[in-house]
Parts: structure tokens; C-alpha cells; sequence
């Protein structure tokens, strides 16, 4: 059982169809002028425009890209080099995507100022902290819309309308939210807003941003002057009708797959805190992807969860895929508050559509033996002690005496 569809997901077998004369038959080059560059101009063209409706915008401001990283450095670097004369002050949270969080240092390094938000408990950031951050020098905010580890769904609109009031670009990430949830570029007020096709049962190295109209960006490829000057380079044709039918699909089965996967989701909140003691939720209750929800166990190691679990047939995950193979403790359940040693505990469980027999009681039940037997070989969990009262000088800690 596939648990990890935050990570990617598998093609869909209607992707594929779509996908397989562009290998083949129709494998010319778009911006050629015979009759086989055109058909391939035409399918671009086509994808473009259900990309575009997807998320309520006009075909021209859809830029294909090869994933939501080179999206997102598109948007945050192009609007940084373009605008830099204006200023260098940009404004973030603290719980953003490597693909943000890293971009920007890179800019740091240039001399640009940073400011990341905090967010609460829950994950959300503070408008008012927002709007104390903004300075005469700020050119953007990059906030994201999903958070692609705890699922907490940013107030988005909001920060958007702030952003126009105080005339600053707005980015946001809607790699994790697009297909799970409405995507609706002018009811969320952004400017610029990346997708990725792998998170959609679409291909892996495709993806889109909506740039709109009027907002211009420095290029970061140069070379032929594909997609409007913006990303040259020869399109991925094959890949960007896939991802386009895998948008078709997903908007067209949003409300349904929305319902399903929430359910599913609030069952296993429910059985996951009131059958294993000592376990929590991390991110909002409410406020969250309807296909997403991360758990914190405590006094155990997540990776050896992970391990237990996959030896049942679960495929699941401690955090974010892009950050997996460290051991550092996840920077978005740290910003939440939470004690770098619970955090080691956790487990995120992402679910798809495609997710039919998913037998929640069943999985709860290995989840729940996983952990009991973790713990027993864990020197944080004493079955005759309250793990909250093993502390340290107030703080948990691996001493001898823990």
C-alpha cells in the first residue's frame, strides 16, 4: 500500500495513452516550421490552455518548466533580479519547501534581506507579522499554500491582498495543494504561482508557473527563447501533454477525490490518537489538505517506523521526500515548537485518489505495534513512567539517566 503520494505519484493509465505519440509518431520539434514541429506546436498550445483553465488563468500566462523547483526559482530569482533596483527585501515563513527556503539563501549571499516569518502551533503564519515586516524596499513575499509535510494550508488570499494594497509580487507554492484542493489564481490573489505534474498522477520533470499578466521576470535559462523568452530550451512535449490531461483529470474529479480523501483522513485521526498513547497531530485540525496528515510519536525514531511499516507492505514517510535521507530533525516541526527529539518520532501518511482499499483499521493496528515495539527497545519510554516526566533540567534529553 502507497502511502507517500506527497513525494510523487504513480501515472495515471489515461497520462500515459496521452503521452505515448510523443515519443514516437509525433516527436517533432515545436518551434520547427514543417507539418511535425506544428502538430507538436498544436499540442503545446492545447496544454497550455487546460493547464491554464485549471486554475482559472489565460493560456498566456502559463510557462512549462521542468518541476515545481525550477518554478520556484523562476519566481523567486526572476522577480529578484528584475526588480532589484526597487529593492532586495523579500518576505517568507519559516516552513517553506527546500526549493524556496534554498533559493533564497542563495540570494542572501547576493546581498539580498530575508525576512522569515514564524508561524504558530499549528503552522500558519501571523498576518499581523506580515504586515510589521513589509518595508519600503519590499519587492516580494513567497509564502506556501500547502505545507508539503504537515499539510497546514496557508491563509493565502489574505497575505494576497495585502501584497496589492502595498503594490509587492506575491509567490506562493501550490505544488502540494493544486489537485487536492481549488486552485483559483484570482480568488487567491497571487502573482506568480508554481505547479508540478508528479504530485497529480502526471509525469515526473514537468511543471508550470502562472506568471500574470503584466508581471515580468529576468530569465534564468537563456538560449532559443521558448515560452516567451521566459524559460528557452526545447519543451518537454511529451511530458507537458501528460501533465495537461493529468490537470484535466484532477479538476475535473476535485470535489469527489476532496470528499473521499477527507474522509479517509479524518478516520485515521481519529483511531491514530485515541488507540496509540502518546501520539499527536501535527499541523491545524482543520485548516489542512484533505489527502495529508502527520503524526508524532513520542520516545521512538521515525526511520525505524518507516522500516517497520514498509516490512508490512506500507510505504510511508518522516517528512519531506527532498530532505529524507538526513537525520536532522525536520526544520517545519521544529518551527512548530516542538522538541527536536519528539520530532524524530514522526510519520507522515499521504494519501491518493487512487487509494481504494485502504483498510484504515488494519494499518492503524501495524502502526500501533510498530510503535509499541520501538518503544520497548527505547530508552526514552518507560512503560511503569510518564515519558512527559522523564526530563532534564526541563528538557527531555538522551542522557543515562533518560
Amino acid at each position: 500500500m502507497y502511502l507517500d503520494n506527497s513525494a510523487t505519484t504513480q501515472v495515471n493509465e489515461e497520462v500515459l495513452k496521452e503521452m505515448e505519440p510523443f515519443f514516437r509518431e509525433e516527436f517533432g520539434n515545436p518551434s520547427t516550421l514543417y507539418g511535425l514541429g506544428r502538430s507538436s506546436k498544436n499540442a503545446l498550445n492545447q496544454a497550455r490552455e487546460k493547464v491554464a483553465h485549471a486554475i482559472n488563468a489565460d493560456a498566456g500566462e502559463i510557462i512549462f518548466t521542468s518541476g515545481g523547483s525550477e518554478s520556484d526559482n523562476l519566481a523567486i530569482k526572476g522577480i529578484a533580479f528584475k526588480l532589484r533596483n526597487k529593492g532586495k527585501h523579500i518576505i517568507t515563513s519559516n516552513i517553506e519547501h527546500p526549493a524556496v527556503k534554498n533559493t533564497l539563501h542563495f540570494l542572501e549571499k547576493l546581498d539580498y534581506e530575508v525576512s522569515y516569518l514564524p508561524v504558530d502551533e499549528n503552522g500558519i503564519i501571523k498576518i499581523e507579522d506580515l504586515k510589521e515586516s513589509i518595508k519600503d524596499e519590499t519587492i516580494l513575499i513567497t509564502i506556501m499554500h500547502g505545507n508539503n509535510e504537515i499539510g497546514t494550508i496557508q491563509p493565502i488570499e489574505e497575505i494576497g491582498k495585502i501584497a496589492r494594497e502595498n503594490n509587492i509580487i506575491f509567490h506562493t507554492d501550490a505544488v502540494q495543494t493544486f489537485g487536492k484542493i481549488d486552485v483559483d489564481v484570482e480568488k487567491l490573489n497571487v502573482d506568480l504561482l508554481s505547479l508540478s505534474s508528479h504530485k497529480i498522477n502526471g509525469p515526473k520533470g514537468v511543471g508550470a508557473l502562472y506568471i500574470k499578466k503584466g508581471i515580468r521576470l529576468e530569465p534564468l535559462i537563456h538560449g532559443g527563447g521558448q515560452e516567451n523568452g521566459i524559460r528557452s530550451g526545447t519543451e518537454n512535449v511529451a511530458g507537458i501533454v501528460g501533465f495537461a490531461k493529468a490537470c484535466e483529470i484532477v479538476s475535473q474529479n476535485l470535489d469527489s477525490n476532496s470528499k473521499k480523501l477527507s474522509a479517509i483522513r479524518d478516520e485515521l485521526i481519529e483511531k491514530i490518537l485515541s488507540t496509540i498513547p502518546e501520539s499527536y497531530l501535527n499541523g491545524d485540525r482543520e485548516k489542512r489538505l484533505p489527502n495529508l496528515v502527520n503524526f508524532r510519536f513520542n520516545a521512538i525514531e521515525g526511520e525505524s517506523l518507516i522500516l517497520l511499516l514498509d516490512a508490512k507492505d506500507y510505504q510511508t514517510s518522516t517528512g519531506s521526500a527532498c530532505s529524507s535521507n538526513t537525520l536532522e530533525a525536520s526544520p517545519v516541526l521544529t518551527a512548530l515548537g516542538l522538541d527536536p527529539v519528539d520530532v524524530h518520532g514522526s510519520l507522515r501518511i499521504s494519501l491518493s485518489p487512487e487509494t481504494d482499499d485502504f483498510n484504515v483499521d488494519d494499518f492503524v493496528s501495524v502502526v500501533s505495534d510498530a510503535v509499541s515495539r520501538l518503544r520497548e527497545m527505547s530508552p526514552l519510554w518507560n512503560q511503569d513512567t510518564d515519558y512527559k516526566a522523564v526530563m532534564c533540567n526541563g528538557k527531555r534529553n538522551r542522557c543515562r539517566r533518560c
